[in-house]
C-alpha cells in the first residue's frame, strides 16, 4: 500500500531530501515536499520540522522524513509537537525498531554524516514496518503522552 510521506530539510539536509524524494516517488509513495525549496545557508531547521510535524499530525497514517546536518536538531524540533514520535534513522535496525516498538511517525536522516546503512533502505524500512501493537509498547507510548 502506498503511503503519504512529507519531506522537510534545511540547507544541510537539502541534497538528502531531494534524493529521498526521487527514490520514494519511484517506489510509488505519495510524496509532499514541504521545503526547503533550495539550498539557503542561513535557513533554520525548526521551520521545516514544524511543517512536517503539523502535516503528519493532520493526516493520520502518514509519515515524515526530515534531514539536517546530523539529524539531531531537526529531530529535537519535531519531537516538540504532541503526538510526534521522531527518531534518527542511523540503520535499518533502528528504523525497524522505532516503528515496531515506538510507533514512530517521523524519521530523521543525517544530511552530512554517514550512517550505518543505505539511507534509502533505512527510510523504506521505516515506512514499510508496521507498529507491533503489543500491550507493552502501547503502554510505553501512553506513558510518553
Amino acid at each position: 500500500m502506498d503511503k503519504t510521506v512529507y519531506l522537510g530539510a534545511d540547507h544541510a539536509g537539502f541534497l538528502m531530501k531531494e534524493s529521498l524524494k526521487d527514490h520514494l516517488s519511484l517506489k510509488g509513495h505519495v510524496v509532499e515536499d514541504l521545503g526547503a525549496e533550495k539550498e539557503v545557508q542561513d535557513d533554520d531547521y525548526p521551520e521545516f520540522a514544524a511543517k512536517v510535524a503539523k502535516a503528519v499530525l493532520g493526516h493520520p497514517g502518514s509519515f515524515g522524513v526530515l534531514s539536517c546536518g546530523n539529524a539531531e536538531g531537526i529531530c529535537i524540533a519535531a519531537n516538540k509537537f504532541k503526538g510526534i514520535r521522531a527518531g534518527i534513522g542511523y540503520s535499518i535496525d533502528s528504523a525497524r525498531t522505532m516503528r515496531n516498538d515506538d510507533d514512530a511517525n517521523i524519521i530523521c536522516i543525517p544530511g552530512r554524516l554517514k550512517i550505518e546503512d543505505d539511507p534509502f533502505a533505512v527510510v523504506e524500512t521505516f515506512i514499510e514496518t508496521p507498529f507491533s501493537n503489543l500491550e507493552r509498547h502501547k503502554r510505553r507510548i501512553a506513558e510518553i503522552e
